[in-house]
């Protein structure tokens, strides 16, 4: 990230380049996000209305679906596992591949400086909301992953391309408005590329120089030099293209090894903090519980802290955006609707686990550091950029060296970030402009080129549109989920009976073909 120049300097050309770009898209930033995130308020509390939509959306379906969430949670862990997987079925990764690029693409520095700042505002009740929102969400997550393997498309090379771009077609046929399904599915996918390339793209690399250069000295260590960031993005962008060009299978197979790894070294890092402060546990807990329902010092009491928890949910496990449904959709299966059970796993292990995590180290490690924060933020400052600063001075309470552990989880958490999204952004690209080698090829030269530049730059309101157009996503995906909701009934109750008649059943009680 480049520092903000002394008054008196005169900004150099990557600075002024920097400004120009940044500077064009900020009336643009501004309307997008003027209308996405406009605020409602609601017993004191505001909140934007598409955080709203998002939760509406996971209440329908968790009761339209009578909780499966909870009744399916069993059988999602089962096929995750492998236990029903066929491997003749079309598609081209397992269950497991399939649910690790998804949450590769979902677990990443949201839950680490995202929680944080939850906490900041929210205090540790947030938590709590959090949680609620999450298991809430699993609910979308079946619904669209489902929708998103049925719907898909198989072409004569063994791949596949399913998700919204998919399944939002038949949808909004079902309106018989002539030409609105190619237009929305046209809006769905440009605001997917829109994100891919900015925040699931350059931003990650962003903030993975950042914070390499904060490990190793900041501006006067190793990578503070001149011309660092460059050679930094040319590395992280070289290794990114190697795992892309392999598409889906390559992805998969390096999330499959880097997902469980990640979240392994993450959440040891979280309890062994936990474990150093372990006579604090038994308060933080009640806080999180007490403090959901009688919240001090925050804005709208309650409903205050109620809305950050589920905000800070909803923005960290997509649940509701359709973009998972893109990784999902690639499973080997040919039953659709084991791809949703699977799928609906992501939001308990990217919210009610790892953000949960973090959530409770910060409370246990370092409770001064976000109560300083709350203080901070009730006094009109925007505590968003120390969100991975109050994670680090909690890892930081047990051993002075942690935080280059947190740093290395960054890291990872980015990487696994870009290479998943590459994907998502690719198939939105071959929607708009056509499938084919070149254009597939162009599309992961400029998606490399972006990393290069996101590690080089800083673009503030480029970001900040990309945010409101990631919420478009939900706007058109969510009202797609509702007019096929009954398909996925029907899914559903076709697979409960073939359980229940022994027509699925486990590989190993399979009997064989004579």
């Amino acid at each position: 990230m480049i520092a903000a120049l002394p008054a008196s300097a005169t900004p150099g050309p990557i600075e002024r380049v920097e400004d120009a770009i940044d500077g064009a898209f900020a009336p643009v930033s501004d309307a997008v996000s003027t209308v996405i995130f406009y605020p409602v308020s609601l017993g004191g509390a505001e909140f934007p209305w598409i955080v709203a939509w998002l939760i509406i959306g996971a209440v329908v379906f968790t009761i339209g679906y009578r909780f499966i969430q909870i009744r399916g949670f069993g059988h999602a862990v089962a096929l995750a596992r492998g236990t029903y997987d066929d491997p003749d079925d079309p598609g081209e990764v397992t269950h497991f591949q399939a649910l690790t690029a998804a949450v590769s693409g979902t677990v990443g520095l949201g839950n680490i400086a995202g929680v944080a700042v939850a906490v900041s505002i929210g205090g540790p009740g947030a938590t709590f909301w959090m949680i609620v929102a999450g298991l809430l969400g699993m609910a979308t997550k079946f619904v669209e992953c489902t929708l998103g393997v049925a719907f898909r498309e198989e072409h004569a090379d063994g791949t596949v391309t399913g998700g919204p771009f998919r399944y939002l077609r038949v949808a909004f046929a079902k309106l018989k408005v002539p030409v609105l399904p190619q237009v929305l599915v046209g809006v769905y996918a440009i605001a997917i590329l829109a994100f891919g390339m900015a925040g699931g793209n350059m931003f990650q690399a962003n903030q993975t120089f950042a914070q390499a250069e904060n490990v190793t000295g900041g501006a006067d260590g190793p990578l503070g030099s001149g011309g660092a960031s460059l050679v930094f993005g040319l590395v992280l962008a070289g290794l990114v293209g190697l795992v892309i060009i392999g598409g889906i299978r390559s992805i998969a197979k390096v999330t499959s090894r880097l997902v469980p790894a990640m979240a392994i070294v993450y959440v040891l890092a979280c309890l062994t903090v936990i474990a150093f402060n372990a006579g604090a546990v038994p308060d933080a807990l009640a806080s999180i519980v007490t403090g959901a329902f009688d919240p001090e010092g925050v804005a709208g009491g309650v409903l205050g802290v109620l809305v950050v928890g589920f905000q800070r949910a909803a923005f960290s496990n997509e649940a509701g955006l359709g973009s998972a449904a893109i990784a999902h959709s690639a499973v080997k299966t040919k039953r659709p609707v084991t791809e949703g059970y699977v799928a609906l796993l992501e939001p308990f292990i990217d919210t009610v686990i790892i953000c949960t995590m973090t959530a409770v180290t910060i409370v246990v490690a370092s409770p001064q550091s976000w109560l300083d924060a709350r203080a901070a933020y009730a006094a009109g400052e925007d505590p968003s950029p120390d969100g991975v600063v109050l994670t680090s001075d909690a890892f930081a309470t047990v051993i002075p060296w942690f935080p280059a552990v947190l740093a290395v989880a960054v890291a990872l958490f980015a990487f696994s970030t870009l290479i998943t999204w590459s994907y998502y952004t690719l198939k939105a690209w071959t929607t708009l402009f056509g499938r084919s080698r070149l254009s597939e090829l162009v599309f992961k030269v400029l998606y490399c080129v972006f990393i290069v530049l996101g590690a080089v730059l800083t673009f503030s309101d480029v970001l900040n549109f990309a945010d409101s157009m990631l919420f478009v996503c939900a706007l058109v995906n969510i009202l797609g989920l509702y007019l096929l909701a009954p398909e996925v009934n029907r899914m559903l109750r076709d697979y409960v009976a073939a359980r229940r008649s022994g027509e699925v059943v486990p590989v190993k009680d399979r009997q064989p073909m004579l």
